[in-house]
């Protein structure tokens, strides 16, 4: 059963140029006659893709390349400028861990909250705290206001209610290394679980081990393009030659 489906699906995005061109600037290069309209960037261009219930799909390429943006679309948080993109089930993203939390509210009320926009009932999230709580070693701190915990707390407490809640997909943006050490191990027998369940996976990573090890698929994203998708050992394999073509290129025009 297909649960993502994108067709044609690009996006467009601010320049730093059209956030910073405010009235006042406006107005003054209308007087002037030099008034043209602020630059907008493709970040996404002609997306096509169709992700099946339980596949693991690896996303790879260059830093700006648009991965990170493709699962903030899969996710919701942001809309396509063109195409149609559909997705079936509950989404856990797990993209900037802690960035949707409420700083003034408790760390059980983020909890709460949390697994609610999720999709699921208050009381069984309240049922799931403890468990929660527990992973994230935090249990000292279920009254204290979020904004008392440090960034790497907020990251563990983001983890751990995205991963305790088994989502129908799970996105991932470079977040298997969360904490010290011990909780790294954790993190990863819990990836372990989901990995080998049922869960639909989407893995931004810039590591090929984990897209060998780990994916069915391979996505290669280039300049907000698919330049190749398919069996993930040989999507990452074709990019890591494209790299090192690259560096070669380089070198010798030292």
């Amino acid at each position: 059963m297909e649960v993502i489906r994108l067709d044609q699906v690009s996006l467009s995005r601010r320049t730093q140029e059209e956030f910073s061109y405010d009235l006042k600037k406006t107005l003054l290069s209308f007087v002037e006659g030099k008034y043209r309209k602020p630059a907008r960037k493709l970040v996404l261009d002609d997306i096509n893709l169709s992700v099946k219930a339980g596949e693991k799909v690896g996303i790879i390429g260059a830093n700006g390349s648009g991965k990170s943006t493709l699962l903030k679309l899969i996710s919701g948080i942001l809309q396509p400028t063109r195409g149609s993109l559909r997705v079936k089930g509950q989404i856990a993203p797990l993209i900037e861990l802690g960035a949707g939390f409420d700083a003034e509210m408790t760390v059980m009320s983020n909890i709460v909250l949390y697994g609610v926009l999720l999709g699921f009932q208050r009381a069984e999230m309240l049922t799931r705290a403890p468990n929660i709580l527990e992973f994230a070693e935090l249990e000292d701190y279920s009254s204290a206001p979020v904004k008392a915990l440090s960034s790497g707390m907020a990251a563990r407490l983001g983890f751990a209610i995205a991963t305790d809640v088994q989502p129908d997909i799970l996105i991932l943006d470079e977040v298997l290394s969360v904490g010290d050490e011990s909780f790294k191990q954790k993190c990863k027998q819990r990836m372990e679980q989901l990995w080998d369940g049922s869960a639909t996976v989407l893995l931004v990573s810039h590591s090929m081990e984990d897209i060998h090890r780990s994916c069915d698929r391979a996505i290669w994203l280039d300049r907000g393009r698919i330049r190749s998708m398919g069996c993930a050992d040989e999507v990452a394999a074709e990019y890591l030659s494209a790299v090192e073509r690259k560096l070669d290129m380089g070198l010798r025009h030292i």
